[in-house]
């Protein structure tokens, strides 16, 4: 009597839950889960080992590398500070001017690093401290901050959008899902930035300077060339000058010249260090998608995706009730666990369950995007959460608080990504 897949799948989850509740990294948890199982199933090691040189032998893959080296460059080169007067220059004046400075300046960056740690890093480095100066609570300057950086995994270009593309099987077009995160992370900024507004008022929070037409070009100029790298990838994508993995790498050379040759805020030498913090983050994520990779293959032999799509539309076969449910379920795992992994196992499981509903799969990545974002500002393992309570010095419970009327509004704007296709799919369908 051979192996029981039933088994086999209680073997794979179990032993993935107890290595995650245990902290083991999760590259190592997705990896031992997958080779324990395929233990139980007498499937030959080579065979995991093949499934996770596969999964990163892509070329669209390619594009994760440079665009984290070019976030990078830009980081640490002063184009946050550059974005932070532009922001101040368009908004400052209103009534909690910082705090609207913060989220449209991180709308700026998220669009040039496509990271919201690294927003949350660069941008809060400055803006908390201002913040907190001119006499915002902490608590609130930190939520702000931390909440506004989930645009960045929305505005192009994002590698999160890469990761996704990979894991839906390369039957995604990546400059498609670019322009299908576009208008879902400007309504997201819209929305934050709301909020602040009624919460400003209401706390009466410092106007800023009112900027005159000729200090507002002054600082648009000073800021144009950052701007620019963002046009420079996605542009070039969208009108087919490049694949997404050569406009990266353009994206590097550019980030390269503009921070060294023409800010020049750091020396040369500075570039070792640069590359040094980027070589981390990228073992990291490949080591990540080798392991998912593997762990997927494992999920297609076992027909999970099949056994989830027919227990989903066992619940209800209504489209409202079962994005529901999905969107729950994921809300859920985002608090527990971190974007890219849940990027890499949920998209096959899901994926099908939505396309058989009638979903467009650009339209279920940035739903699926977006609702990992909200878990990448919720406790207890949220990434910027954690980098903005460092940076603010401030207890995750006291953010958490704080952070409620903006998780409401970001549920919202999930809800309408969601339920109104055109949110997502206008761009694409017009110019693509």
């Amino acid at each position: 009597m051979g192996p029981d897949i039933n088994t086999a799948i209680i073997i794979l989850f179990l032993s993935f839950a107890i290595l995650l509740i245990l902290r083991m990294p999760i590259s190592f948890t997705l990896g031992i889960s997958s080779l324990i199982t395929a233990l139980y199933l007498k499937i030959p090691a080579a065979t995991l080992l093949q499934r996770m040189v596969n999964g990163i032998q892509n070329f669209s893959l390619m594009a994760i590398p440079f665009f984290i080296l070019a976030g990078e460059i830009m980081g640490q080169g002063g184009i946050s500070k550059r974005l932070i007067k532009f922001a101040n220059a368009l908004v400052g004046w209103m009534r909690g001017g910082l705090a609207q400075v913060n989220i449209l300046a991180s709308m700026f960056f998220g669009g040039i690093s496509g990271s919201a740690v690294a927003d949350t890093s660069s941008i809060g480095a400055i803006l908390i401290p201002m913040m907190d100066e001119s006499g915002y609570d902490t608590d609130f300057s930190v939520a702000v901050t931390v909440t506004s950086s989930c645009q960045g995994v929305m505005i192009p270009p994002s590698h999160n959008m890469i990761l996704f593309a990979m894991a839906a099987g390369g039957g995604v077009s990546i400059g498609q899902l670019f322009m299908g995160g576009l208008i879902p992370g400007i309504i997201l900024g819209i929305a934050l930035m709301a909020v602040t507004a009624v919460i400003a008022k209401k706390r009466n929070y410092p106007k800023g300077k009112k900027y005159s037409a000729k200090e507002i070009i002054k600082v648009s100029k000073d800021a144009f060339l950052g701007l620019l790298t963002c046009l420079i990838i996605v542009g070039g994508v969208i009108f087919g000058w490049f694949t997404a993995t050569e406009s990266a790498a353009v994206a590097v050379v550019y980030a390269f010249i503009i921070t060294f040759f023409v800010y020049r805020e750091i020396p040369l030498r500075q570039l070792g260090n640069i590359l040094k913090k980027s070589l981390r983050t990228i073992a990291m994520v490949m080591a990540l998608i080798s392991t998912a990779s593997m762990f997927g293959w494992l999920l297609a032999y076992l027909k999970v995706p099949e056994l989830v799509t027919n227990a989903l539309l066992g619940i209800s076969d209504n489209y409202v009730v079962v994005l529901l449910l999905i969107n729950i379920m994921c809300l859920v795992l985002g608090c527990i666990m971190d974007m890219g992994p849940l990027i890499l196992i949920l998209t096959p499981i899901l994926l099908p369950v939505v396309t058989q509903m009638g979903m467009q799969p650009v339209q279920f990545g940035a739903m699926l995007i977006l609702n990992l974002a909200i878990g990448l500002c919720t406790p207890p393992v949220g990434a910027a959460l954690f980098a903005g309570c460092s940076i603010g010095k401030i207890k995750i419970e006291k953010v958490t608080r704080a952070s409620l009327p903006f998780y409401f509004m970001m549920i919202l704007v999930l809800l309408l990504v969601t339920f109104v296709p055109a949110v997502s799919m206008f761009i694409p369908n017009k110019l693509m």
